[in-house]
Formats: structure tokens, sequence, C-alpha cells
């Protein structure tokens, strides 16, 4: 029997979650080969995790051993970083791995940030045989989580001014200090803690160096941070180190200062540009989706002026960010990417990102706050991304003093 609809309820529910391959202008028609192979498996991890993932998100669980195997298992979490025993994956196809995970989940792109894009390039650049040996294809595989531990409660945008000392003793080091929002730090895996050397004498005395730190050690102590708003299925933790003892095989020998961090900071925020994009991508998607099918007044949405003019507007600055990361992958395969290209394409995708999640989330109406359609998770978790890996402000005057000479940080 059928089912009756009562009057005033013939649409219950709205197919607005489905991609619709949106790309005007064909920038990424020309992708095939491996690159379009990684795309294709970050889509498949991306529909496998979906539900769980949208649950994880309303109650701010995190499956992380769910994901972390299921992008290894994929073997996405190389991340675009270029070693031996990682899989070869251009900047394109990093690009678009990190762009179809996000376009689902905020909080897997996330992952893929920091268990890749921090943790595992930090390893790559940074550590010693010995490290890599042991920990490189368990980080790669997602067997283990990794952390990235610059951010402290009193330094954020002045990470510069990191006050966690690692204080030189016989036979090794003892960490001291605060982290916050770090990714995977109270997880149960390994922490690369960037710390000031303490040690006279040493060349690297009062510089930053880089630390392995089993989060099992006595004195590391990681608490998860709650109540937040965005992505809520990742958890981030506030760390204690307090007089953290470690041998001295823990330091990583090619990290001696923040010219060094700065490196891996500059390559994930690349990242965050191509994160942006699957956020406004799935926001887009959603809008001319519902536009189609809502019925008001008697006709879709879809044809009414304003509505096309909006949608117009939102596939405008969708264009534009998809040129900024093909630019971007580009640039970077050419070996020819400056750190404040990285740092516009953040700034402007990112801005993009969150004008279209508004749209959408108005032309949604009502239904633009429900879960279930996603556009409200999205338009939390870019909230997020556009903080970190850098602040708007701090783009901003990265980029002016590139263009006048002249640096306004004080």
């Amino acid at each position: 029997m059928a089912t009756e609809h009562l009057p005033g309820e013939r649409h219950g529910a709205y197919a607005v979650t489905e991609p619709l391959g949106t790309d005007y202008y064909d920038v990424f028609a020309d992708v095939t080969g491996t690159d379009r192979d990684a795309w294709a498996r970050a889509r498949r991890v991306s529909d496998d995790l979906a539900p769980e993932m949208l649950a994880a998100w309303d109650a701010a669980a995190y499956p992380h051993e769910r994901i972390l195997s299921a992008l290894g298992s994929a073997d996405l979490l190389g991340d675009g970083i270029a070693h031996e025993g990682l899989t070869p994956m251009s900047p394109l196809a990093a690009g678009l791995v990190n762009m179809e995970l996000s376009r689902v989940d905020g909080s897997v792109g996330t992952v893929l940030a920091v268990q890749g894009g921090l943790a595992l390039r930090t390893l790559a650049l940074y550590g010693s045989d010995a490290q890599k040996e042991r920990y490189l294809g368990p980080l790669s595989r997602g067997e283990i989580p990794g952390a990235f531990a610059l951010t402290e409660p009193d330094h954020g945008s002045d990470s510069t001014g990191l006050e966690t000392t690692a204080t030189a003793e016989a036979g090794g080091w003892v960490l001291r200090g605060a982290k916050k929002w770090i990714g995977n730090g109270a997880s149960g895996g390994i922490t690369f803690v960037w710390a000031r050397i303490v040690s006279p004498g040493d060349p690297d005395d009062q510089k930053v160096g880089c630390f392995l730190v089993p989060q099992e050690t006595p004195g590391y102590r990681g608490t998860v941070i709650s109540g937040k708003v965005a992505l809520r299925a990742i958890h981030q933790a506030h760390i204690a180190l307090e007089d953290a003892q470690l041998d001295g095989s823990a330091r990583l020998p090619g990290a001696h200062s923040f010219a060094d961090t700065s490196r891996v900071l500059f390559a994930t925020r690349s990242g965050v540009a191509w994160s942006a994009l699957g956020h406004a991508t799935a926001c887009y998607e959603a809008a001319l989706s519902y536009a189609r099918e809502r019925i008001q007044f008697g006709r879709p949405l879809a044809g009414f002026q304003l509505v096309q003019e909006r949608l117009t507007r939102m596939l405008s600055q969708l264009t534009t960010m998809q040129l900024f990361c093909r630019r971007l992958a580009d640039l970077e395969a050419a070996g020819a990417l400056r750190p404040t290209q990285a740092s516009l394409a953040k700034y402007t995708n990112t801005r993009h990102a969150r004008d279209i999640a508004r749209e959408a989330r108005d032309l949604l109406g009502g239904n633009g706050i429900l879960l279930e359609n996603r556009v409200i998770q999205h338009l939390a978790d870019i909230e997020a991304i556009h903080t970190y890996e850098g602040t708007e402000s701090v783009q901003a005057l990265l980029i002016g003093r590139d263009i006048t000479g002249v640096g306004a940080f004080v």
C-alpha cells in the first residue's frame, strides 16, 4: 500500500548530499592516471565513512581507529610527501584527495592534515633513520595516531614566541610546557613536540627543536578539549608537559629552528585551501540541488530570479577557488610555489568558503540547519579551517609584507 502524504507534507526529505561534479571551467577535466585514481579512492573512502561520520559529528565522538584504518588502507595519508617508503603522490593528487575528503566531512579532512600533512611530514623531513624506520610505516598506514604540537595556550598566531622548553640533561631531555588545539594529542599515539632548546654550549641553544614523544611518556598528559562546535568528529587536546623525561634519541636531528617548523606549515597551508574548496563544493551543490527540488509558490526555487542570481554568485566564487587550487598545484609541482602564494590561496579560499556556506544555509531555509543536509556542519567546520594554519589576519600580514616590502606585525 502506497504511503499517503498528509496535506502540506508531500515532500519530506531532499537529496542534497549527492556529488554533482561541479567544474564550470573544466579545471579538473584533464586529471587522469594516478591523480584520477587517488581522487577516486578518496571518493570511495568518503562515501563509506559518511554515515558514521555524521553520527560521530553529532555526538562529538572521534572514531580515530576507523578513520585512520580507512585512510591508511586506501594509501591516502602520504599527502604528497616525497620520501622513500611512501607512495608518490603529485601535489594535484594530494589536493584532490584533501578536497574530496572535506567535501564529505571536514573532520576526516583534518585527520588527513594532522596525520599526514603535519606529523608524517615532520618525521619524513627531520627524523633520524631510526625514528623513520620505527614510525614512518605505521603513521602512513594509519596504525598509530600522530600529532603535531606547536600551538600553546598563550601563543597561537605568535607561535614564534613559544615557551615550552626542552632542557638538556645527562643522556636526554626534560620537556616542560603546555600545548593546545593539538589534533590526535590525546589519542594514544605519538606527538611531535616543538620546544625551545635549553642547552648552554649547544649551537641550537634557545632555538626551536622538535621531539618525538610517545603519549604514554610519564609527564605527558593530553586532555580532550570539549565544547567544540566545529570539527566535532576529531579530538583536539590540551597537552601538559610536566617534566616529561626523554632519552637523547627523542630529538629529531633535522629540526634546528622555527624556519623548519614553517616549512611544514607552508605545505599544509596549501592543504587548507583545498579543504576549503571541498567544503564549498558541498555547500554549493546542496544549494543547487535544493533549489531544483524545493517547490514554493507553485514552482521550484530555481525558477526565481533572486535564487538564480545567488547561485551564480556562489558558482563564481567556487570557480575562483578551483582556479586558485589548480594553479597552486601546478606551481608546487614545478618547484616554484612561494610561501605567500600558498597564503593567498588559503586567505582567498576560506573567505569564499564562508560566503558560500552562509548563502547555502540561507537558501535552504529551515532545512539548512538540519545536520542530515550537511550544510550547517560545513558552515561550522569552515570556521575552524579559516583559523588554523594561520588566521586571516596573519595571512594578510605575510602577503602584505611580501607585496610592500614593509613588515607590519608589530
